[in-house]
C-alpha cells in the first residue's frame, strides 16, 4: 500500500483516521468494527487520513484502489473506533 505521492515502511504501525456517515459506520459496526466495507460504483477510491482532522493542505492521505479495502482490512490492528461524533 502506497501513500499518495510516497512509499510507506510497511513494517510501521499507522493511525489512520476516517471521516464516516451513519451507513457507512453500520456497516463497520456489522463487521464487529474489524472491516471497511467495500466501495460504492462511485467511490473509486478510500481514502483515510493520517491526521485527526480533515481538510486544509497539511493532511496526508492514502490512496486506496477500491479493489484494495480486503488488503487494508487484513492488516487492521485491534479494531475501528469512533473517536468523536458530529451532528
Amino acid at each position: 500500500m502506497a501513500e499518495h505521492g510516497s512509499v510507506v515502511d510497511e513494517s510501521v504501525t499507522v493511525t489512520l483516521w476516517r471521516p464516516t456517515g451513519p451507513e457507512e459506520l453500520a456497516l463497520v459496526e456489522a463487521s464487529g468494527w474489524r472491516a471497511w466495507p467495500p466501495r460504492l460504483p462511485d467511490q473509486p477510491i478510500f481514502y483515510p487520513v493520517c491526521n485527526d482532522q480533515v481538510g486544509g493542505q497539511t493532511i496526508l492521505e492514502y490512496w486506496i484502489p477500491a479493489e484494495d479495502p480486503p488488503e487494508l482490512n487484513r492488516n487492521i490492528i485491534g479494531v475501528i473506533a469512533v473517536v468523536a461524533e458530529f451532528r
